[in-house]
């Protein structure tokens, strides 16, 4: 990774928390400043780990355009090729796009306002708003939506695309941890480039779907925690009431088409771009990450089981 961008994402994201403090009126938020400084900070630590060297008799990389559109039906070349060169820009910048369009079309279809309201009525049910302060607190926020600037609009999918981009560095960080348990051998860009390839497929073919389901629903049957989370469903999530059993509802959505098609693109990737990792070793892997993932939720079904949707 290149040291100056790292510098200037973090200058900004310094720059942001200061306009956040000093200039309340540009409704910055703290999480957005938050996470730019921490990429910033990742960025610029990542430009100290060294490439992985190709050698002599490695194949030339694949075009960005060939790595995104073969890893949904042709993914082993792909990972092969991604472990002389793990370049990973291209498929993030997609995923961040296609989720992007997909925020910004959510609030265009159920308006800013009515996904406040939702989000506000299920902390009240929740008990998280005391029911005298409720109608004030409401009021209020559906108010600062309808009148968000222009700097705030901007933020909030950027925001969105921070937190995936977090998400994959701490995704690369545990298959790179996960790798070496197992004696394999893979560098920290190989695993980011695992993490985000494999995420690609199913985070594009969901959120297209949800965009379609988006737009065929009626704005008045849309709720905005389950529209935040995707409307394409395809896991047995369905066959589970979340308002009756959240954290069996949590656990059941883990486990669906776009979940197994991940774990297999995770399992092709960490054994064709690491080295010394077998088939068995790879799908461990992938399936002890699985478990935490059902930790993680289950815990915060137990926590926020008005938030489960």
């Amino acid at each position: 990774m290149n040291r100056i961008v790292g510098i200037v994402i973090l200058v900004i994201g310094v720059l942001l928390l200061a306009l956040h403090f000093t200039l309340p009126s540009l409704e910055i938020g703290l999480g957005f400043g938050i996470s730019t400084t921490i990429i910033g900070a990742a960025v610029f630590g990542l430009s100290f780990i060294p490439q992985p060297d190709p050698g002599p008799s490695a194949p030339p990389p694949l075009s960005p355009a060939d790595r995104v559109t073969r890893v949904f039906y042709e993914p082993e070349p792909v990972f092969k090729n991604l472990r002389v060169h793990p370049r990973w820009l291209a498929a993030f910048l997609v995923i961040a796009v296609i989720s992007s369009i997909y925020q910004i079309a959510s609030v265009q279809r159920m308006g800013a306002a009515k996904m406040t309201s939702d989000y506000i009525d299920r902390a009240i049910t929740a008990g998280y708003i005391p029911a005298d302060k409720a109608d004030v607190i409401k009021a209020a926020a559906i108010a600062q939506a309808e009148h968000q600037g222009i700097v705030a609009k901007i933020a909030t999918p950027l925001s969105g695309v921070n937190g995936i981009f977090i998400f994959m560095l701490i995704l690369a960080a545990i298959y790179l941890l996960a790798v070496m348990a197992f004696g394999g051998k893979m560098n920290f860009f190989q695993a980011l480039s695992v993490a985000v390839y494999s995420s690609l497929p199913p985070v594009v073919l969901s959120m297209i779907l949800s965009l379609v389901l988006l737009y065929v629903k009626s704005p008045d049957d849309l709720e905005a925690v389950r529209v935040s989370k995707g409307l394409a469903r395809a896991d047995l999530g369905v066959l589970v009431s979340a308002a009756n059993h959240p954290v069996l509802f949590s656990v059941a959505s883990l486990i669906g088409i776009f979940s197994l098609y991940g774990w297999w693109l995770s399992a092709s990737g960490l054994r064709n771009t690491g080295e010394k990792l077998s088939s068995g070793s790879a799908w461990t892997i992938v399936f002890l990450i699985w478990l935490l993932g059902v930790a993680l939720s289950a815990v915060a079904a137990m926590l926020f089981p008005a938030f489960v949707g």
